[in-house]
């Protein structure tokens, strides 16, 4: 994870929070008022988030102190204390509900993301992310994939070439599109092409695509059309897979399996902060 990027997007979410003071904790507790905040695991799953907890609380007051007892990626139960945070009472209900969300999210995301992997159960194929997050939360949300045991697909539309159904229907077909990448993108960046039938198959095999995507097709269509698929070329399977079909595409043969659900629809994890004044 970027800790530059995460430091200005922390500041960003507390702006957002805080804006131009608190004004009831300000008014209830002064800067000596000292305390201790407890991050508590209600449920099991998958933590992520250790470098939000340890940021967030600094960026607030350097002298707040953070103990972590877990590590992104490791497996939590329900009790399990997660982390301590020491410092200045103000301070630490200022940052306490924009961390929580925070880690909350990025939780059930890795949490979700184990679960897939371990359905899928397989030594080959992988299972990997889209762009399907939300907005500002990129590149948090896609850390939490790989916490959980995923891939990350692109991030963005800068980094990679990807030719979906409308970029062939507005050019006029894949060898089109493919051709007028090729001839103005750099070498180092990889052209991805959506099929949808196994004559789009061949037409991109054709083209010379780095990668092709299976797009909603049967695990069935994809066992047999993977055959005509050239060793050099990645395969994705991808379109309305969901945790109860994902065994039956484990011996399709595809390098990656993409997930929008892990991201887009993913539920939080619980976790609780519970509150300690010290003397």
């Amino acid at each position: 994870m970027n800790k530059l990027k995460l430091r200005l997007q922390l500041e960003q979410f507390f702006l957002e929070d805080i804006g131009d003071r608190d004004v009831t904790s300000e008014q209830i507790f002064g800067e000596e008022q000292r305390g201790k905040i407890v991050f508590l695991a209600k449920a099991n799953g998958i933590f992520c988030g250790e470098e939000v907890i340890r940021t967030g609380f600094a960026l607030l007051d350097h002298e707040i102190k953070t103990e972590l007892r877990v590590k992104d990626g490791d497996p939590i139960e329900n009790g399990q204390i997660l982390a301590t945070v020491k410092g200045s009472v103000s301070h630490l209900l200022k940052g306490e509900r924009v961390i929580l969300n925070l880690i909350q999210r990025m939780s059930g995301i890795a949490t979700k993301t184990r679960e897939a992997v371990t359905v899928l159960n397989s030594k080959y194929t992988k299972i990997c992310d889209t762009r399907k997050t939300t907005p500002g939360l990129r590149m948090l949300e896609k850390y939490a994939v790989r916490c959980g045991g995923g891939h990350n697909h692109r991030f963005g539309l800068y980094d990679g070439v990807m030719i979906k159904d409308n970029h062939i229907s507005f050019s006029g077909s894949i060898t089109k599109a493919v051709k007028a990448v090729r001839e103005t993108i750099g070498h180092m960046v990889k052209i991805e092409v959506e099929i949808e039938s196994e004559e789009q198959l061949m037409e991109a095999i054709a083209a010379k695509a780095d990668v092709i995507m299976f797009d909603n097709r049967l695990p069935s269509e994809i066992k047999e059309w993977i055959a005509s698929v050239p060793e050099r070329v990645i395969t994705e399977a991808s379109g309305g897979i969901t945790l109860e079909t994902l065994p039956e595409f484990r011996e399709t043969g595809v390098d990656y399996i993409s997930l929008g659900f892990l991201t887009h629809s993913v539920q939080a994890l619980d976790i609780s902060v519970k509150v300690t004044v010290e003397d």
